[in-house]
């Protein structure tokens, strides 16, 4: 009963607090508000744009992901960024304070060193984009590049937290910022 209770505290507190409470929400903890510095009590007040300044600051290159995660108890940015070194990074940033807490090389298995496709549409203009579609807190957006029926197609997809607090799924054109809903082979409902 109890269980019920705070499962539906916390889906009340996203449905009203938007972005920070779904920051909050995605740290396993009921509250809203500000940064404590300890694990599940920190909100989001860290952009996905703040977070991949951030880290291309620390490795300069360009980033093709990013993603809000729970991370061993807390919540994280955690970007990839194709480097000017020619190598792939992991990098790690406090969605509070938007300060660079990790970074490492990705040793890649199939040792893919190729860079990402050239994008006319920037990762900001992409997350603009996508929230003018559905207003809410982005908490994923990735680079893809996929060879269909139509030949090369590259887009951004972007995961949005919605004010509605349903998750929405958003790709954006990368040569024209058009936007669609992104319609996965397994559609479970999640979407408009």
């Amino acid at each position: 009963m109890k269980r019920k209770i705070v499962i539906a505290t916390v889906t009340a507190a996203v449905l009203v607090g938007g972005g920070a409470a779904t920051a909050d929400a995605l740290a396993g903890s009921g509250t809203t508000g500000g940064t404590s510095g300890t694990a599940g009590r920190e909100s989001a007040r860290v952009t996905v744009g703040d977070a991949a300044e951030a880290a291309v600051r620390a490795v300069p290159g360009t980033v093709t992901e990013a993603e809000l995660d729970a991370e061993d108890g807390r919540l994280v940015w955690e970007l990839d960024v194709y480097g000017s070194d020619r190598a792939r990074h992991d990098v790690t940033v406090d969605p509070g304070s938007g300060k660079v807490t990790g970074e490492h090389v990705d040793i890649d298995d199939d040792g893919d060193r190729q860079a990402p496709p050239r994008t006319a549409v920037t990762l900001d203009e992409a997350v603009r984009a996508a929230l003018g579609s559905v207003p809410g807190t982005v908490t994923s957006v990735e680079l893809e590049d996929h060879d269909g029926r139509g030949g090369r197609a590259v887009h951004w997809e972007v995961d949005i937290r919605g004010k509605d607090g349903a998750k929405h799924e958003r790709n954006v054109d990368a040569k024209t910022a058009g936007v669609t809903v992104d319609r996965p082979d397994s559609d479970h409902g999640d979407d408009d």
